[in-house]
């Protein structure tokens, strides 16, 4: 049974015929899911949606009114009902943890459906974790290489390495993955984790530097640390385990 007296609110968002705010549907879902009535104001033009700005002095919509009191944007919003917002500039691994996750789960399929064993999962998860950071480096390598020339030390004394990194990780990751020439793949994936384990290790453990890491593409905000040199010391354990399984 409703509420005789249901709480409201009213939502101003634009709604024009190329364009639905997608925060503006994210507000009138949220206020809906915390049980307001909600009185959908439509600003359907550009000029509409310019005079609400000026009229009530902010510089963007969607924008919230609860008990005639302007709750702002979809981040205040958020706010109002005790949800976290991140800052734009703070520090997250979530984007190494995704992929670490995804690559793991892909392992594991992989290993359900042709009946491998533990050693082939775990040799697995890391060449397709290997691969997956590659895609996100090939995004866009001009960005990678400028955030990766702060930490790695051949790429400093060799500006080409930085362009060349995605490709030689994806080149490795693939060539471990299908476990074909081990004696290109091995020494390739040791070469490029051994110099990336220690240019992570001099930078944040040595000299106590303070930078993003370049692992998941140039545009992270993702802390150069325990996670960067997991990521390259992962590679060189694969390598390894790689050589000795190819001289024995």
């Amino acid at each position: 049974m409703s509420s005789p007296n249901p709480k409201t609110a009213v939502l101003h968002r634009m709604v024009m015929p190329g364009h639905v705010c997608p925060y503006g549907r994210k507000a009138l879902w949220l206020l809906k899911r915390k049980g307001y009535r909600v009185e959908d104001c439509w600003l359907e033009t550009r000029e509409q949606t310019d005079a609400f700005k000026a009229e009530h002095g902010v510089r963007t919509t969607p924008q919230t009114f609860i008990d005639g009191e302007r709750i702002g944007g979809w981040d205040d919003l958020r706010r109002h009902f005790g949800w976290r917002v991140r800052p734009a500039d703070q520090t997250t691994y979530t984007p190494v943890l995704a992929v670490f996750a995804v690559t793991a789960l892909m392992a594991l399929a992989v290993c359900w459906s042709a009946g491998f064993g533990v050693e082939r999962g775990v040799m697995l998860f890391i060449s397709l974790s290997m691969m997956a950071l590659a895609m996100l480096k090939l995004q866009d390598v001009e960005t990678f290489s400028s955030m990766f020339l702060n930490y790695d030390l051949l790429a400093q004394r060799w500006v080409p390495y930085a362009y060349l990194y995605p490709f030689a990780e994806l080149a490795a990751g693939a060539l471990m993955t299908a476990m074909a020439l081990t004696w290109v793949s091995a020494p390739l994936g040791l070469v490029i984790g051994g110099i990336g384990a220690v240019s992570v290790f001099k930078a944040v453990y040595v000299d106590r530097r303070e930078l993003k890491c370049a692992c998941v593409g140039g545009g992270s905000n993702t802390p150069l640390g325990f996670l960067s040199l997991t990521e390259n010391l992962m590679m060189v354990g694969m390598a390894v385990w790689m050589l000795a399984r190819h001289a024995g």
